[in-house]
Formats: C-alpha cells, structure tokens, sequence
C-alpha cells in the first residue's frame, strides 16, 4: 500500500472494497504487513527462528445497499494468522475458525485480541491461542503447531466474572501471555474505565496460568496503570518485566508525566507479577504518523537479536476510502536503553523494517507467501473430504489478470536455477504466469503455460525452463490472461537447481 496512494472517489468504494488487493502493497514499503486483508490486536510467538502474528479478522461491513460501513466488531469470530522468518516476506496461513456455531469454541460469540504461547508438556511442543470473547470473557485453544488444528480443550472461558480477583474489571478482554524462564505462564487482561475513574482505572489484571496452559492458578492481581484502556502486552528484557497497555482517551487535565490520550504505555518491575513502575510512553497514536487515529494496540517480541513492535493503524482502511474502524497490522524497530532499562521512542512509518535474511526460492513456497502484491487475495480450502472443525491444510493466492506477487531478496546463488515448478488450479481460460526479476516489466526469466482445469478445484503441477536468474533479487511472478474475468489459485512454487534436474 503506497503511502501517496489516492483515496477512490465514492462512486468507486463499494467496488473497491470487493477486493482489497486492488491497492496493492507495494515496493519499497514494508507497512502495512498485508494488503490483500486486514489483521488488528497483532500478538507475536517466536518459535523456530520464524515469527507468528495472530490478529482479529476485521472484515468489510456493508450497509443495505451495498456500501462499506464503520466497523461494528460484533461478528468477528475468526483470528488470521501470518508468518514470517525475515519480515519482509509474510506467509498467510488463513483464519482459525475461533466462535460460533462453526467454531472450535462454540460458547464464544466473538474471537477479539488474540495472544499465544508456546510451552512442551509431556516432551511434546504445545501451543496456545488466548482470545477475548467480546468483553466477556477470555478463552483457550491447543494446538500441536503454531498453525493448528486448533480445538478447545475446555469446552469453556478459561477466565469469567466468577475468576478471583476480576470481578471489578470493566472489560474482560485483550489477553497477553509470557512462559517465563523457569517455565512458569503468566496471563494479562482487561481494561475499561470505571465511572469517575479515568486516571486510576484498576482494571488490568494479571494472575498465574496452570502447569497444563488451560487452567487458571489463585487469584488475579491488579496493575495499578495510570490512564488503562486497553491491550495488554508483557515481554521481557535483560530480567525486567515490560508490562505495555494504551492509555484512555478521556479528555480530563492530565497531571504531568501521565500518558497522554491513545498511546502505548508501559510499566516495569523486577516479577512477573510487580509490583510495577510506571516508565512513560513508547508509541504515539496512529493518526500522529498516518493521519487517521483511533485505538492501538501492540505486541513486542524478539528475533535473530532485535527487538520489534507490532502494532495497527488504519492505512489501508484509509487507501480505500472507506468508513473508519478497519485495522492493519504494521511492524517497526523497537530498542531498549540497555543502561537504564528504559525504550526509546518508536518510529513508526510505511517503511517498516529491514529484511534479516535472503529468502530462499529452492524451498517449496506456499503460494500465499508475499512480499509485495497488486489485486492478490487469498482463500482456503479443505485438504479433502468435507470442511470440519478444524483448520484446513490449504491457503493459495487468486491471481487475476495483470496480478501479481514478489519476493523480496530472493536468493537464487551463483549457479541460478534451471526450473519452476508450481502447484496451480484454474478455473477460467488459458493463461500465462511470467517470471520476472526486479519489477513487472523487468528482465523475463521464464513463462509457465496455465491450461483451464476440467474439474473444479483440480490442482496441477506445471513445471518449466527458467533461464538468467542468478544472485539475490526480487522475484516477480505476474499472471496475464486473455480475459479479465480469469482467475487461478496458485497453492505452491518452487525453482529447482541445475544439478537437482
């Protein structure tokens, strides 16, 4: 999404906001993440040397004639998920299908604000998926990898108006996780504003998880956060506590050194549990960067030695031109004085943040892995038999005329590959998908014949010659068809070396 990009008039929104890739996300910008939809409440997992983003699936709202509405929030019931190993380039691994009748949790109505943990319980790697439902309560789902198949373990919230300690708590929701050192989980939650109490809320939370990840432990402790509204966040660094929040907006004269209004806040102390000092703010609101506001929200993690905060502004709710409400998760540096324990002041902008490796185009690639895009969107499919309860195995990008997606710093090594392989269904008239390096009209390395498929959702492996790409380079792979109306599916790629032929 480009930064300059030019709002559509209007006329155009409802066509518009049909397919959010037709902005586009596009080079040089690193923010937001994905164009080809949205992703709010961003909590990070770090786990394999590879980052996990889950965050709540805003969705387009419509009126009764059709047009983009402000987002009401009161549907949202599944949380999609995004990774990626250098940051630059981000697989979308779909949505979990959280609340609801279809859900894996079907008491919850809502999947708000996500948080995940890792933990190995019995020899064998664990993950964990907190989410709020609506202001409620705050639920949990298990999985053996970080992308599912998810599945409640307790058939109920984990945390209710009944947990100790959290009968006072406005809003039950926005939860934060840490497993600490010693392999002790800690959970963090809440938020609102109590009549009258705007500077002294009182009501975040933070009490101990159980051994088994599923079960709370005594009773929740307040963190005493001047200015709480909302969003929880928890790291830490050099054996202090972080403990992060956005600060309200009520309008009251605010004594000095408190947060000022929609902020991100933060707290530290030498236990999980604090107490806790208040330290000041990290981030200012979105619209002080992008010229649209509304709430924040963040998640600061650590890979490959960096610090990084995620966090969501409405850039391409902005781009389209639609009602306000719609949220992107975006990504920047974050740093910490290592002197004073103190972070410095986050930057943050469209152009994100450096990649920290090559990517490697001899490994296979699932199709929905991009760095950059135009009129690129996603959809998930069931591996086989009918849709179940649990996640299905396949995610590919739709490709449609003049689409297209690159990778940023390919690594294609001295020798160069001889092939290109790619797992692909179509369902409309014969079409081409060109490979090219650097930009859409840039030096082509090689074209890939796409027959129509005679079965719906039929995949076929179409493999061809591929000559020039050598060293690291961004890697552009652009369908063209006869007909605008041409769409594929592709599910996976993959370049073959000279000697691997």
């Amino acid at each position: 999404m480009n930064q300059h990009t030019t709002p559509h008039s209007g006329e155009q929104k409802q066509d518009q906001a049909a397919n959010l890739g037709e902005i586009g996300k596009l080079r040089p910008n690193g923010n937001p993440l994905v164009a080809h939809k949205f992703g709010a409440d961003p909590y990070a997992l770090v786990f394999n040397n590879r980052v996990y983003l889950y965050m709540t699936s805003d969705k387009l709202e419509y009126d009764k004639d059709g047009l983009p509405q402000k987002n009401s929030y009161s549907s949202i019931n599944r949380i999609t998920v995004i990774s990626s190993d250098d940051l630059i380039n981000w697989t979308d691994h779909g949505e979990i299908r959280v609340a609801g009748p279809q859900g894996a949790a079907t008491w919850a109505s809502q999947s708000w604000a996500p948080a995940a943990a890792h933990q190995i319980l019995d020899g064998e790697d664990c993950f964990f998926l907190y989410f709020a439902n609506n202001a409620s309560g705050i639920g949990v789902l298990s999985a053996p990898t970080p992308v599912g198949p998810w599945v409640d373990p307790i058939g109920k919230a984990l945390v209710t108006r009944e947990t100790p300690g959290v009968e006072d708590v406005t809003w039950l929701f926005d939860p934060a996780v840490i497993v600490d050192d010693d392999h002790q989980a800690y959970l963090y939650f809440g938020g609102g504003i109590p009549e009258g109490k705007a500077g002294r809320p009182d009501t975040a939370r933070v009490m101990r998880l159980g051994d088994d990840m599923i079960s709370v432990v005594g009773t929740a402790k307040v963190i005493q956060a001047p200015y709480m509204f909302e969003s929880s966040g928890i790291h830490k660094y050099n054996n202090n506590y972080y403990y992060t929040y956005c600060s309200n907006f009520d309008k009251e004269d605010r004594p000095e050194g408190s947060p000022p209004p929609g902020e991100i806040a933060y707290m530290t102390s030498v236990q999980p549990m604090g107490p806790w000092t208040y330290q000041g703010t990290l981030l200012q609101n979105p619209g002080h960067f992008f010229d649209i506001g509304g709430n924040n929200h963040q998640a600061i993690f650590q890979l490959a030695d960096q610090w990084y905060i995620a966090y969501h502004a409405q850039t391409l709710c902005q781009a389209m031109n639609i009602p306000e409400g719609y949220r992107s998760t975006h990504l920047n540096r974050v740093e910490h004085d290592a002197a004073t324990g103190k972070i410095k002041k986050v930057h943050a902008d469209y152009q994100g943040v450096d990649q920290i490796k090559y990517f490697n185009p001899y490994a296979r690639v699932t199709g929905s892995t991009i760095g950059w895009s135009s009129r690129v969107s996603t959809e998930q499919y069931p591996d086989s038999g009918e849709m179940s309860l649990s996640d299905s195995n396949i995610i590919a990008a739709k490709l449609q005329n003049e689409s297209w997606i690159a990778i940023s710093k390919a690594d294609f090594e001295s020798g160069g590959p001889s092939t290109f392989s790619a797992m692909i269904s179509n369902q409309g008239t014969e079409g081409m998908l060109e490979l090219r390096m650097d930009r859409t009209d840039g030096p082509l390395i090689g074209e890939l014949i796409v027959q129509p498929a005679t079965e719906s959702l039929q995949w076929m492996e179409v493999t061809t010659k591929v000559t020039g790409a050598q060293g690291v380079q961004d890697l552009y792979i652009i369908f063209r068809s006869t007909t605008d109306s041409s769409t594929i599916l592709l599910r996976e790629w993959q370049f073959n070396r000279k000697n691997e032929v």
